[in-house]
């Protein structure tokens, strides 16, 4: 079991990842993004298994947590803001390639008549 400090320093780890992630979006490197965004992934797990249930932090300690908190999930609303669009064109390109190939196979295209 994780003790306080070091629940606060996995959550600060995080938001400081988010950031991380949010400059990535803002600048379309997706790549990035993906493996910071597996980072994350990776800490939150620790937490999921390392920190103590129903821990209750007091003082300046839950004050910290929360404001991480707030901070993570203000990252990945704007992270959600920027990706969102870009999904849905990336989707959109998707079908139609694959609409184009199919049309392709049924009839033929490039043979000459």
């Amino acid at each position: 079991m994780m003790n306080g400090q070091e629940v606060l320093s996995l959550y600060e780890t995080v938001a400081a990842i988010t950031d991380q992630m949010l400059a990535a979006a803002r600048s379309a490197d997706w790549e990035t993004l993906v493996a910071l965004e597996a980072s994350v992934a990776s800490h939150v797990q620790i937490l999921k298994d390392s920190e103590p249930p129903h821990a209750a932090l007091t003082g300046i300690l839950r004050e910290q947590k929360i404001k991480a908190i707030r901070k993570i999930l203000a990252d990945d609303r704007e992270i959600r803001s920027i990706t969102e669009p870009w999904m849905v064109q990336l989707a959109a390109l998707i079908d139609s390639t694959g609409a184009e190939r199919k049309l392709s196979q049924a009839y033929g295209a490039g043979q000459s008549d």
